[in-house]
């Protein structure tokens, strides 16, 4: 029995994940829970998995909880039941840079995480990668394209593999010149052609910036350097990413839209089990498929994901603090859709760099870039 720390409970991927659990009860039991908002769907988790403690960092819900189920621990903190909670594995499902000292915490409990948020190692690779391996903790990815790239590398030598291939839908407005992107609307803009997502990531895959950031991710989760790292775009979202070997081989990892299949894996690895009520996919009906070269004018942002990348330090919290900002003004209907690209650009071109960076100066980084992209806003 594997008891889980799931982050994020009532999220798309946390609900995807409690499908699992479902699934498997003989091999998973829900230790713990986060949730931002919803308590309605708290009350449903509770009552259907019995878990032994909730996190949530409002506590007037928190304490309302406890009054409905007097035998629930409550947390107000991620990071606190991450450091000091039973269980075994961490699935971190949060949006957002508030996953980071979580995963930071658990690493330091020696616990193994399965990673959903790519921010994490967006804003913080090297120190969490190089904290997992002191510890001896695995980082195991939850996004499709990097576990289609992990679950691809498995038995091979590294100095076989000679390019990483991450594939991209192109998201919502993969057809519109970017002179058709001026007056677009967040009902066009969430209308993602392939995948169900929640809004903030199907914003980021209409702007590029969510692949920019899974370049990054990708970079510190297998060690690769960006020349090595490839975007492509395929509409059909059947090949989930790819790698080249030295020899000109490929290894692809296919499959149906349905992100169950690389949770269960990081729950399961190294096996492959039975997925529950799997998604009709069959080869010969989808008959086609097709790749496309990136055009990074039509998609700046990812253009700047590998320019802040190669920059390291800092710059990539920076990038994805006034992205994170940027796009919840647009979800408010406070900026156009193409003003994201523009606060994003003018928080990376302003940033100055610190000399010998620590974690603490980088969450400082992201809070300041939040300030300061809330302060143009405000003007």
């Amino acid at each position: 029995m594997k008891n889980i720390y799931l982050m994020g409970a009532t999220g798309s991927i946390g609900q995807q994940t409690l499908d699992i659990l479902r699934s498997y009860p003989d091999q998973f039991r829900l230790a713990a829970f986060s949730f931002a908002s919803n308590f309605v769907g708290a009350q449903s988790i509770i009552e259907e998995f019995k878990p032994t403690a909730v996190v949530v960092a409002d506590q007037a819900l928190g304490q309302a909880l406890l009054a409905d189920y007097p035998g629930l621990e409550y947390y107000q903190d991620l990071a606190v039941y991450a450091a000091t909670g039973t269980y075994d594995l961490m699935i971190n499902a949060v949006m957002g840079s508030v996953g980071l000292p979580a995963t930071m915490a658990a690493i330091q409990a020696q616990k193994d995480i399965a990673l959903a948020n790519k921010e994490t190692l967006v804003m913080a690779g090297e120190f969490v990668m190089a904290a997992a391996k002191e510890k001896g903790v695995q980082i195991l990815p939850i996004d499709s394209e990097h576990s289609a790239i992990f679950q691809a590398m498995q038995g091979l030598e590294r100095q076989d593999v000679k390019k990483l291939v991450i594939t991209a839908s192109g998201g919502s407005f993969r057809d519109k010149a970017r002179t058709e992107l001026e007056e677009v609307t967040v009902a066009e803009a969430l209308a993602h052609p392939n995948w169900s997502m929640g809004a903030k990531i199907t914003i980021d895959s209409s702007t590029m910036v969510n692949k920019g950031l899974e370049v990054i991710e990708a970079h510190y989760l297998f060690d690769w350097d960006y020349d090595q790292i490839e975007v492509i775009q395929h509409r059909e979202s059947i090949v989930h990413s790819m790698i080249e070997m030295q020899d000109g081989a490929f290894l692809a990892q296919l499959g149906p839209s349905d992100m169950r299949e690389p949770i269960q894996f990081a729950m399961t690895y190294p096996h492959h089990r039975r997925l529950q009520n799997p998604k009709a996919f069959d080869l010969t009906e989808i008959g086609q498929l097709h790749f496309e070269k990136m055009d990074l004018e039509r998609f700046p942002m990812l253009a700047l994901a590998f320019e802040v990348g190669r920059k390291g330090g800092s710059f990539p919290a920076v990038y994805n603090a006034a992205n994170e900002v940027a796009v919840a003004a647009f979800l408010d209907g406070q900026i156009s859709y193409l003003e994201i690209e523009r606060f994003i650009e003018r928080a990376v071109a302003e940033h100055i760099e610190v000399t010998d960076l620590s974690l603490e100066e980088i969450l400082d980084k992201d809070r300041s870039t939040r300030e300061k992209v809330r302060g143009w806003l405000a003007r």
